[in-house]
């Protein structure tokens, strides 16, 4: 589905999102407020069944829940990460640091804990959709290149030594940031402000998991760039002068 601003902007709507959770009245809720908004709702009681109908139906975006029957939430998290950037919001009863930063290494990109409000979960979805949506279609692709680096947010792909590397979509939106504004010392509240937005309502522990997952697939790559830390105040994308 596609829209069109009055800015201009080309905004690809969600379509279906895949609800993943064992309770029934937690699914029907949530179906009847994103029907509401005119998403269309595909529902999974169980991990496997959630990956047979996310194989098969093609989710755009996924409500996953963690303590499932059978495979959990967790697993099946990982088994879409291995083929697919679909954006994942986790939603579950564990509210312990540990267990959000868990779902964010396996590649969520947001959780929300029980008890929710759904308008909260719509907020969630709503904000995801603006992020990974939104393209300028009257102005040149969105590209940053360094050495054997290439991070192009029209395509949200990422190239490390000529090689497409499967990426999520907000570990790109990072990346793409600090890249963008190379050897500028950002704070993690001010990665969260600009690269998640006022939506977020995360701690900033978020950043330091995303920054570990972009280092794994960029460590080595070359000695002209790098993700730096710059202990006692943020991160920063440090480049050499000649590049």
């Amino acid at each position: 589905m596609v829209n069109t601003t009055e800015k201009g902007l080309k905004i690809m709507a969600l379509d279906k999102v895949l609800i993943v959770d064992d309770d029934k009245n937690i699914c029907d809720l949530l179906r009847l407020y994103l029907e509401k908004e005119g998403y269309g709702v595909i529902l999974s009681h169980d991990g496997e069944e959630a990956l047979a109908k996310f194989n098969a139906l093609k989710p755009d975006l996924i409500l996953l829940d963690i303590m499932l029957p059978g495979i959990d939430g967790w697993q099946v998290c990982r088994e879409i990460r291995k083929k697919s950037n679909v954006p994942i919001i986790m939603i579950t009863a564990k509210g312990e640091t540990i267990d959000k930063v868990i779902g964010l290494e396996l590649g969520a990109d947001d959780y929300i804990v029980k008890p929710f409000d759904a308008k909260e979960v719509i907020a969630r979805i709503n904000a995801i959709t603006r992020r990974i949506g939104a393209v300028n279609v009257e102005s040149e692709a969105k590209e940053v290149r360094y050495d054997k680096l290439s991070v192009n947010m029209t395509r949200y792909e990422l190239k490390v030594a000529g090689k497409v590397i499967d990426t999520p979509p907000k570990e790109l939106e990072l990346l793409f940031y600090l890249a963008s504004n190379a050897n500028r010392v950002y704070t993690r509240d001010q990665l969260l402000d600009e690269v998640w937005g006022f939506e977020y309502y995360g701690d900033s522990r978020t950043i330091d998991v995303h920054i570990k997952r972009l280092r794994e697939k960029l460590e080595g790559v070359s000695d002209k760039w790098a993700l730096k830390t710059v202990w006692g105040v943020g991160y920063k994308f440090e480049v050499d002068e000649e590049e």
